[in-house]
């Protein structure tokens, strides 16, 4: 069974929600049979390449001023720690396609499993150490601390490779018609729009399932005469 998750590297309800899918995993029997994919957004695609700010000055902009987004940020915080998360006081707000370029790399070199290995070791590095995500040293530091090739990271940093990958996991999530991101996409039938409770995943991934396994409905019972693996009783 495969999710395809679409969401940034700064976006903090991303975050959350993974950790509340991986809750419902872990209580899912077939949890050993569920390919996790990850899928490119954007939340700010005209943020300068090469050039970060605070996330406070950044969204202090756009909602109110800092004292509005300061609150907004404590919210999160206190959402992210009932996940076991623990968000830094310094993010910084940067340009995130070169990082998911990084993450279509690792899908390519490693599978599913490479990838979302790197995509939470870039989570954890901009929300919970602070770390700049538009900076491409710190790009590669993270990539190769997860196992991708040195090599392979600086020559897609250096080009436009898998931008065009980017670009179309976008326009999918245009198509499917999501406004916001996480947005998860299960076995290509449901959609799950936000970071919604563990309860809401659990139920979603007990019907995917379902319908990809459908169960026959006996009609009669079992008891009739019938012949099995040691003949047949006549």
């Amino acid at each position: 069974m495969r999710i395809e998750i679409w969401s940034d590297v700064v976006c903090p309800w991303c975050y959350i929600g993974k950790r509340r899918l991986e809750t419902a995993l872990s209580d899912f029997a077939h949890a050993d049979e569920v390919e996790v994919v990850w899928r490119s957004y954007q939340l700010d695609p005209t943020a300068p390449r090469g050039e970060s700010v605070s996330t406070l000055e950044a969204l202090g902009a756009r909602f109110g001023g800092p004292d509005q987004v300061r609150q907004m940020l404590a919210r999160t915080q206190e959402m992210a720690a009932a996940e076991g998360l623990h968000f830094g006081d310094a993010s910084l707000h940067a340009n995130t396609e070169d990082a998911h370029r990084l993450l279509h790399l690792a899908l390519d070199a490693g599978g599913a499993s490479l990838q979302g290995e790197l995509k939470e070791a870039l989570l954890a590095a901009h929300f919970v150490d602070n770390r700049d995500l538009g900076d491409h040293a710190v790009l590669q530091d993270v990539a190769v601390t997860v196992g991708l090739p040195a090599a392979r990271v600086d020559a897609v940093l250096a080009s436009q490779e898998y931008a065009d990958a980017v670009r179309a996991d976008v326009e999918q999530a245009r198509a499917y018609g999501a406004t916001g991101v996480p947005f998860f996409v299960v076995e290509g039938k449901y959609g799950v729009s936000g970071a919604q409770p563990v309860e809401t995943f659990t139920q979603v991934l007990a019907r995917a399932w379902d319908d990809s396994h459908p169960k026959l409905d006996l009609v009669g019972g079992g008891d009739a005469e019938a012949c099995g693996p040691d003949g047949c009783a006549v």
